[in-house]
């Protein structure tokens, strides 16, 4: 089995699915790349056993077909250090030896028999089907992904929540101290279905979608998710379980809302910050008057800092206090110049939205559970 393929066009396949591999393995075999060579055409294959990847493209020169495993770190770093140039590779099915011959030299690898590399897992065929853009599945990871949480007694809060219903896609993640609900209405689908993704595939999906610009194929039973885009496909395992009724924990109302701009609001949060407690983390937020007065103190090192900001707010008097690192993340995950807090009382969830809508069909809200205020 031989072929001739461009450097920097198989490193880039590489690049992209060499993510699911795992440092610490529980099959040799799952160290390496499988790579197939039918009619022409190269697929490549890597696995952990709970996400598997697959990419494939089409060389002018190829001989032979079969199967082979390829150590997948000595091939990466191989790959790096040429310029562009064709690479032929002579495969020994026999003796799973691999030959790579450059403009100037060879390079030997001792591979591994392709028959032993794990077998992909299959979708059902009665599997839920929704076919989207790109952009649509990239922005719901995205604003979703850094909520999710790290819960060992809970494992269904450690992925995304993905909701399908008649005239919409809602991404859903949350760590019990903070929620995010990304809604499209521009999806359709035909039931009304729903499945959690782990955080390793959902960042997969992330760093596929970030490069193209094209339809995305969704399917999903009650184990496995699969997701096919242009060049590549994914099949991960699902988080088992029924995740929590998000919607009751979002105010249904709520009266006290204050406008800031976004980015300067943030700034003044990352400053006052550093002086908070580095236990708690604690800011508390004191608004009247369309002023908002940040503040923060470590009594143990008997430093503090406050600064003022303005602001339009429209309802009664309040401090209220939220740990600084989850409200600078949720501002740094929503866009536009100015945000909303809506706020009830210092004692129940705060909801902070954009101000802008740049798309009808996209509906953002980010909830953060306040701090006792001493």
């Amino acid at each position: 089995m031989k072929f001739v393929v461009s450097s920097t066009e198989l490193l880039s396949h590489l690049q992209a699915v060499s993510k699911v591999i795992s440092t610490k393995n529980s099959m040799p075999i799952l160290d390496n790349y499988l790579f197939k060579l039918s009619n022409g055409d190269l697929t490549i294959t890597a696995s952990d056993l709970e996400s598997t990847m697959i990419t494939s493209f089409g060389l002018d020169n190829a001989d032979g077909d079969g199967t082979i495993a390829v150590p997948a770190k000595i091939l990466n770093d191989t790959l790096k250090e040429f310029p562009e140039q064709p690479l032929s590779f002579l495969i020994d099915l026999d003796s799973s030896m691999i030959d790579i011959l450059s403009d100037s030299g060879k390079f030997s690898i001792p591979g591994m028999n392709g028959e032993d590399y794990p077998v992909v897992p299959s979708i059902a065929e009665n599997a839920h089907t929704i076919e989207l853009n790109s952009e649509i599945l990239l922005k719901g990871i995205t604003k979703t992904l850094f909520a999710t949480a790290d819960d060992e007694l809970r494992p269904v809060m450690n992925g995304i929540f993905i909701e399908l219903a008649e005239n919409s896609i809602t991404f859903v993640a949350s760590d019990a101290h903070k929620l995010v609900r990304y809604r499209r209405t521009d999806v359709a689908s035909l039931a009304q279905a729903g499945f959690i993704l782990p955080k390793k595939p959902a960042n997969l999906i992330k760093n596929i979608v970030d490069k193209i610009d094209s339809k995305v194929i969704l399917k999903f039973d009650s184990k496995n998710a699969y997701v096919e885009t242009r060049g590549f496909k994914l099949i991960c395992r699902l988080i088992e379980g029924e995740y929590p009724k998000y919607e009751n924990v979002i105010p249904f109302s709520s009266p006290n809302k204050m406008v800031v701009e976004r980015s300067s609001f943030i700034n003044t949060l990352k400053r006052v910050s550093v002086f908070s407690s580095q236990a708690s983390n604690l800011i508390k937020l004191k608004i009247s008057n369309n002023l908002v007065v940040v503040s923060a103190q470590d009594l143990d090192f008997s430093i503090s800092a406050y600064e003022r900001s303005s602001c339009n707010y429209e309802g009664e008097d309040m401090e209220i206090g939220f740990k600084s690192v989850f409200l600078v993340e949720i501002l740094n995950n929503l866009s536009g110049n100015e945000v909303v807090f809506e706020m009830n009382d210092p004692g129940r969830a705060g909801i902070i939205l954009p101000v802008e809508k740049y798309n009808v069909h996209e509906d953002v809200l980010m909830l953060i559970m306040p701090m006792m205020v001493s």
